[in-house]
């Protein structure tokens, strides 16, 4: 579909003209020109989870990644900084890295071997005349944050402020560890659904009760205003104050002690990010089958009373934190139809699998809930791609963050491409 309007911004007007509390129109998610809108100002604009500190602990281990057209190189220097690069040599603009991840000693062009340090300086460009101006070479710098082991860069010529998340997150993230945490495994999936379906699919609980089995038995969220009883909330409450009782000895406090989901994000102020600590269902300290811990306590934790510590940035990562390990997913739009997502579990750093954790023991819980949902949201894009889908009204007892994500994502491109 190609928007034609009066508007000089006619994507700007699309988004206008979307409702509140109703879904998005089919355009939304099969529309080459609103995919564009996407990659420009949402993708090329905020801060992006690109991956963890410790998935590259040694100078010159690097990873890469794609947002649209855009290849990207995170690698550790040898001064023990982490850096972000366009992935394309200055030369003739070939890829430098095509493997996902690894470890070099200086990036070398396979085309002409034009030599790059660790810091993205040129080194060396062998065949070129006399006088080049190799310091005006290196390669091209992207912005980058490190958020307590979390990385984040942002593709904007002028990136916004990023220490209001800083701010508001670090004190609540520090204690988990993930600074001091290694990865036990990631797991790779192909979705083959636009990347908004899969954001509105984690911001509700509405799909829970009948497709969640594992989910529900851990945690409240799934009660909402119109099926929460007195009984239940009472049984929350009562959960909370305790947890609270415990958490007061470690300075950790719960910041979300209702049911349903906390709300996020916040289209009102561009609130692009969230942290909360909230109680776990009686009988679990960890999102685990079972609900037992099964690997050693992270970070500051000296017991495993601090129920779940839950940190979401749109446009691509939520992350479940539990007493004895984290669960990070990263969104990355592969087309309008597909997206890639990478589900990363993290351990701490001494904690040896087969002799301090059972890798499927830790890993089933999330495994299953995250591929539960991934065939939720392949059907979703199947039905919306259909000429008989029209808009459906969302639920305010169930979906607010929903029309949350909408309200916000419709802000964006609102924005133009100022």
């Amino acid at each position: 579909m190609t928007f034609e309007s009066q508007s000089p911004d006619p994507i700007a007007a699309a988004a206008e003209a979307c409702p509140d509390w109703r879904t998005l129109p089919g355009e939304f998610f099969s529309s080459d020109d609103i995919y564009r809108a996407d990659l420009e100002r949402v993708w090329r604009r905020g801060w992006l989870f690109v991956g963890h500190d410790c998935e590259i602990p040694r100078a010159g281990d690097f990873f890469t990644l794609n947002i649209g057209a855009d290849s990207l190189l995170v690698i550790r220097g040898d001064d023990g900084q982490v850096r972000a690069f366009h992935n394309v040599c200055r030369h003739r603009g070939t890829l430098l890295c095509r493997e996902p991840s690894g470890s070099v000693r200086q990036l070398v062009c396979p085309y002409h071997q034009w030599v790059y340090g660790k810091d993205g300086k040129l080194l060396s460009c062998h065949g070129m005349q006399d006088g080049i101006d190799t310091g005006a070479l290196g390669l091209s710098p992207v912005s980058l944050e490190n958020l307590c082991g979390f990385i984040f860069v942002n593709l904007a010529k002028q990136p916004s402020d990023f220490s209001p998340a800083r701010e508001l997150t670090e004190p609540m993230l520090r204690p988990q560890g993930c600074d001091r945490a290694k990865v036990a495994k990631a797991v790779h999936y192909i979705v083959h659904s636009n990347w908004k379906l899969v954001w509105e699919n984690n911001r509700e609980c509405y799909h829970c009760n009948r497709n969640h089995p594992q989910y529900i038995k851990a945690n409240y969220d799934h009660y909402n205003a119109d099926d929460t009883s007195p009984e239940l909330m009472q049984k929350i409450a009562d959960k909370s104050q305790r947890s609270e009782a415990e958490w007061g000895r470690h300075g950790l406090a719960i910041t979300h002690r209702s049911s349903g989901m906390a709300p996020f994000p916040d289209a009102g102020n561009d609130g692009w990010f969230t942290i909360n600590r909230t109680p776990l269902a009686d009988g679990y300290v960890s999102e685990t089958m079972d609900g037992q811990q099964v690997a050693p306590l992270m970070g500051d934790y000296t017991d495993n009373s601090v129920g779940t510590l839950r940190l979401r940035t749109v446009p691509n990562m939520w992350c479940h934190a539990s007493c004895d390990h984290v669960v990070s997913t990263r969104l990355l739009p592969i087309d309008k139809a597909t997206t890639e997502v990478r589900v990363i579990w993290l351990v701490d750093a001494q904690a040896e699998e087969g002799k301090d954790y059972q890798l499927e023991k830790m890993m089933l819980f999330w495994q299953l809930t995250s591929e539960q949902d991934w065939a939720l949201c392949e059907a979703a894009q199947l039905g919306v791609q259909s000429s008989g889908y029209r808009p459906g009204p969302y639920s305010t007892h169930k979906e607010y963050n929903v029309e949350r994500f909408v309200r916000w994502y419709l802000n964006q491109l609102k924005k133009g491409t100022e």
